[in-house]
């Protein structure tokens, strides 16, 4: 085996070398249909090698607490990557042989593989080994029309094709089982990245699912036609958004005896001078300009510190726009008073038009309401606010977008 792997690793580096672009587009699509055949043949190779791996307690001997650790050590892989390997190996290994050899075969991907086996292992509980015989035969012909998605969907009504009479009552269990192996399979997996950012991973169940996009889809349009967020990043703003308002509502449980909160160390000159950097309680650091848009917000903690390091105040409750100041803030803008945006007062910070750290009063004539992605925006553009007149905001556009910079004002929450 490992001689033939050899040449096949020979012959795919040949191949990595070749020159794609000098290829006609369908001797280009021909590379591409044997790369994923040679890919789901391999597949069924390494699984192989897994179980066999697993079965001899290579791994524990090898010192690893388990085969799914010692694949994370070898291939670099993660656990739960590394535990669903062992798994489907295990399955594949000892349940109906004609899917190990669809795998082989390249009819099917490893996904795939993973719905035909759940979905094979329901119905011979249910109908017995006649029936899922019949039940492998038909989905390995579905998965060559379609992915694994749609596959599981047709799959918990396999047994209206191979076993009618006892549908009805297996389609329940089908669907049991498939709730148990979402509770069984949920995970989120947090990783700090060297320079302070977030690697979310994981696998929500259905509820989940459901509850995370209720709250989020809301949040994740344009909020006008100047937002050029792609929609990866509107939902990395909308998960923030979520979490400010979490934190807002004062109802997490508390940490180490304190509410929950984001703490940001800095020095006042650094502060009032626009060049100091802030340091949160994780160890990172940020830059001048994010500490002083979080400072505006009213469920930051700054912690203030002298030249020496000693703490001169912590908090400064007293400089937050809270209780009926925000109340009277909320009454007047309704929302996000940033021009097009419809973001409810919920979603909003409160900013201060002139910073507090540059003398700036807590006010309700030095305050306006802006939602996430605004207020980011503000303190990172040529933007400028300022009260009108009739003491509501107005946004004053930068020169290269409007070279008169005629004021702009959030008609959505006020249209009278």
């Amino acid at each position: 085996m490992v001689e033939g792997l050899a040449q096949a690793e020979a012959a795919v580096l040949g191949c990595a070398d070749s020159a794609t672009w000098a290829l006609p587009e369908q001797e280009l699509i021909a590379a591409l249909d044997a790369a994923h055949r040679i890919e789901q043949r391999l597949a069924a190779v390494k699984l192989a090698v897994i179980r066999e791996l697993d079965g001899r307690g290579t791994p524990t001997a090898q010192g690893a607490s388990s085969t799914a650790v010692w694949l994370r050590e070898r291939l670099h892989l993660t656990v739960p990557t590394a535990r669903r390997l062992v798994e489907l190996a295990t399955t594949l290994d000892t349940g109906n042989p004609a899917i190990r050899q669809a795998l082989a075969d390249a009819d099917i991907t490893v996904d795939q593989a993973r719905v035909i086996a759940d979905t094979v292992e329901t119905v011979e509980t249910s109908a017995g080994a006649e029936a899922a015989d019949k039940a492998v035969g038909l989905l390995v012909e579905w998965a060559g029309q379609f992915d694994p998605t749609l596959l599981r969907k047709l799959g918990t009504r396999i047994l209206d094709h191979v076993a009618p009479d006892i549908a009805d009552a297996a389609a329940q269990a089908a669907l049991d089982a498939e709730a148990r192996r979402a509770t069984r399979d949920r995970h989120l997996t947090l990783s700090t990245l060297t320079d302070g950012r977030l690697r979310l991973t994981g696998t929500l169940d259905t509820e989940t699912a459901g509850l995370l996009r209720a709250a989020i889809d809301p949040l994740t349009t344009p909020t006008g036609p100047d937002d050029q967020r792609t929609p990866g990043q509107r939902r990395h703003d909308a998960l923030a958004d979520l979490c400010r308002l979490t934190l807002r509502t004062g109802e997490l449980p508390e940490h180490g005896g304190d509410p929950a909160q984001l703490v940001i160390t800095t020095s006042y000159d650094g502060l009032t001078r626009q060049l100091g950097t802030g340091t949160l309680d994780t160890g990172f650091e940020l830059t001048p300009q994010n500490v002083r848009r979080l400072a505006c917000d009213a469920t930051i903690l700054p912690t203030l510190l002298g030249t020496a390091s000693q703490t001169l105040d912590v908090g400064r409750q007293r400089r937050l726009i809270t209780g009926p100041l925000r109340r009277a803030l909320v009454l007047r803008d309704r929302g996000c008073a940033f021009p097009g945006c419809d973001r409810p007062p919920r979603w909003c910070d409160a900013h201060h038009i002139r910073h507090w750290a540059d003398g700036g009063t807590t006010s309700l004539t030095n305050a306006v309401l802006l939602c996430g992605h605004h207020h980011r925006h503000l303190h990172h553009s040529d933007w400028a606010v300022r009260l009108g007149g009739d003491g509501h905001p107005e946004f004053i556009p930068p020169a290269w977008l409007d070279p008169e910079q005629v004021p702009r004002r959030n008609h959505y929450h006020r249209r009278t």
